[in-house]
């Protein structure tokens, strides 16, 4: 099969086109023929050596496709299924291997390309805002990086759960106009964000942040929060760590908080399972869409990357693997 290899960590140069073995599914696994992958900074980290390991391999951590063959001990799917999966080493390939309690049914409604779109960002969101983050009818939202995949889809599910206000964050204002339109009341840069926040709350301060930056932007959004409010941090695109002082938490009652889809994965999966239904019929309904999605060829894979990391692209990115 033709599939993409990280030969080595680096540039996307690194990136390889190239014939490798069509993997075989082992007990509780299904192959799956791949459609289309979504690529993720995940993805770019790990080409970097900066997130995980399996350099040399192959990148990508989910896909949309067709079960190929099923492994001893599945039971449930059937061969010819139309499915979105979590794979189990990676989908910039013809085929990738995924454990069948990460592997669901996705209606022949739902077009490839936004099923491609939907893995990652549908069951974070989903996880973030009903189950880590609990929000509430009525209650105010700061969602961090707003015009990227997954924060385009928190908009859209917090205003589906009720939010009775969004405030978006991008780096640049000409990045305002797709969270604006997907749901966000406001969209503001990172400048001065405090003092912003605190304006558009008329000091209140927001229920619950959704943060995928960490370092010193995350310790500036603890300060945006209400009394009783949530932050949820579930990424570290800034580089750094952040650093909150036990002291701004007790009295005040707000909650730091931490979430992972990929510690979901491996140690939790039942919990995805549960929820993919939900997920599911938002996406099958139109209450999730996946706007301004920009599809590669596989072998192209590398100008994806490059697109990734100038994050001039909003919205998401997708391989395309096979018709």
């Amino acid at each position: 099969m033709r599939a993409i290899v990280a030969a080595s960590t680096g540039g996307p140069d690194v990136l390889e086109y190239k014939d490798i073995s069509v993997p075989e599914p082992s007990i509780g696994e299904v192959r799956i023929k791949v459609l289309k992958a979504s690529v993720h900074f995940a993805d770019i980290k790990k080409r970097k050596g900066t997130k995980g390991s399996g350099i040399p391999g192959i990148l990508g951590l989910d896909a949309v496709g067709i079960i190929d063959k099923v492994g001893q001990g599945v039971t449930g799917f059937r061969e010819g299924e139309r499915v979105i999966a979590f794979v189990k080493e990676g989908s910039y390939a013809e085929y990738a291997i995924a454990n069948a309690m990460l592997v669901y049914p996705i209606p022949d409604a739902v077009e490839a390309a936004v099923a491609a779109a939907c893995p990652v960002p549908a069951f974070l969101s989903f996880m973030l805002l009903e189950r880590v983050g609990r929000l509430q009818k009525g209650e105010t939202v700061l969602i961090h990086a707003a015009s990227g995949g997954t924060g385009l889809t928190l908009i859209q599910l917090a205003r589906k759960l009720g939010a009775g206000k969004i405030i978006g964050t991008v780096s640049a204002t000409q990045k305002a106009a797709l969270p604006l339109e997907h749901g966000a009341d406001y969209c503001i840069t990172y400048d001065n964000l405090s003092e912003s926040v605190q304006n558009l709350t008329d000091g209140a301060g927001v229920d619950l942040i959704l943060d995928s930056l960490a370092g010193t932007v995350m310790e500036e959004s603890f300060t945006c929060l209400a009394s009783y409010g949530r932050l949820v941090n579930y990424g570290n695109a800034s580089g750094a760590a952040g650093s909150i002082k036990t002291s701004d938490v007790h009295a005040s009652c707000r909650s730091l908080l931490g979430y992972s889809l990929g510690t979901t994965r491996k140690e939790r999966p039942e919990d995805l399972k549960h929820v993919a239904d939900q997920v599911i019929s938002l996406v099958e309904m139109g209450d999730i869409t996946f706007p301004s999605i920009q599809e590669f060829k596989l072998e192209d894979a590398s100008k994806a990357h490059q697109l990734m990391e100038s994050r001039i692209h909003a919205g998401k990115i997708i391989l395309h693997i096979t018709d």
